[in-house]
């Protein structure tokens, strides 16, 4: 990198949807797709920072990627300062707040802008931001796919050395519940940890009274029992339980953050890096949990999350997906279950073209 101080020169935004090799079912519904939009922020010396957003609905797509290069205008000429452009989209979109799509928008090109300078320095990003590589120990998951499925699926995590195995929960009887936990067991022996997402299915009476059926489980975690925002119902369900509850994956920014670690809503947190307001929203996180002692986890984005979890100090599990392994060129090595980085500069992001265009959305 030269001595003058790089400079973004414009955005390439573009929308893909990414097959699913297998149905993710969830209580809410089945994921058969991941619709990304993939952002490279372009610099003055030829550097290019990657990023990916998940849209979770195709109908948001478009309407995603079009923001994202709306934003070309507020920062083309501007340094690489992801602090400084962070606090600049926070203010543009102050009264629209930093949620939904906006909130989607801004993550888009921090993660990008982070990823530009560690490339410019020739660091990793969990260098550049001071911390090193080390294994982070990873978990997999199955879907809402009954005892037999879970069991299979579970066995099958086991079996490539992954450490832990999270299960989709929230049956029409706890006893249905109990059973995919009991089968996922049978499968997995003792030494693997396994969690369960009710993915805020439940009312908070009803996360109580079925948490304490399952208390006897020896579970690592229960995840968001009922809705993402209840603080107030997560802290009673917390209170209730001897397993510990887990939430985060649903909060924007790390205002939301303090506002359940304030409630006692959570005994882990486990942050997605692109609600949470991206690399610089996660290292705001990540602070928060290192004050107050909470562990925490990531919410998919495996590549810059593994990076992020390595310069957390209270750094726990890494959920490990491989959703979006098709579009990039090298995906994160897990090596007796655990994820590992290598020294290549940036966040680990790098397309595969030919998969971009084979999944491109016009």
């Amino acid at each position: 990198m030269s001595q003058s101080p790089l400079k973004i020169r414009g955005l390439r935004v573009r929308a893909v949807t990414v097959p699913m090799s297998e149905p993710h079912r969830t209580a809410s519904g089945t994921i058969t797709e991941s619709p990304l939009v993939l952002t490279d922020v372009i610099t003055d010396q030829d550097v290019v920072g990657h990023s990916y957003v998940f849209c979770y609905s195709a109908l948001a797509l478009k309407p995603t990627a079009l923001l994202i290069a709306g934003l070309e205008p507020l920062i083309a000429g501007r340094d690489v300062a992801p602090l400084e452009i962070q606090q600049l989209l926070g203010k543009r979109f102050r009264l629209l707040g930093p949620q939904g799509l906006t909130g989607i928008a801004m993550a888009a090109i921090d993660m990008a802008v982070w990823d530009a300078l560690a490339r410019a320095c020739g660091l990793p990003l969990v260098r550049l931001l001071g911390g090193e590589p080390k294994p982070i120990p990873a978990y997999g998951a199955t879907g809402y796919d009954g005892a037999p499925g879970s069991a299979r699926v579970a066995g099958a995590w086991a079996e490539r050395g992954i450490r832990g195995v999270k299960a989709k929960i929230g049956y029409a009887d706890v006893g249905e519940d109990i059973a995919v936990v009991r089968a996922m067991r049978q499968a997995v022996g003792d030494g693997v940890a396994l969690m369960v997402d009710y993915n805020q299915s439940l009312s908070p009476v009803d996360a109580i009274e079925r948490g304490r059926r399952l208390d006897d489980e020896g579970l690592a975690w229960i995840e968001e029992p009922t809705l993402a925002h209840d603080y107030a119902g997560h802290a009673s369900v917390a209170a209730a339980l001897q397993t510990p509850i887990q939430c985060g994956e649903n909060w924007w920014g790390a205002q939301d953050m303090r506002t359940a670690i304030d409630a006692q809503a959570s005994d882990y947190m486990m942050p997605d890096v692109m609600k949470i307001g991206g690399v610089s929203g996660w290292l705001q996180a990540a602070a928060l949990g290192a004050a107050h002692g909470i562990r925490l986890s990531n919410h998919l984005f495996i590549e810059v999350s593994t990076h992020l979890l390595c310069a957390t100090p209270t750094a726990h599990w890494l959920e490990y997906a491989e959703w979006f392994n098709p579009i990039i060129e090298q995906p994160l090595r897990i090596v007796d279950g655990c994820a590992v980085l290598d020294e290549r500069p940036g966040s680990g992001v790098e397309w595969n073209e030919e998969a971009v265009g084979r999944y491109l959305v016009n």
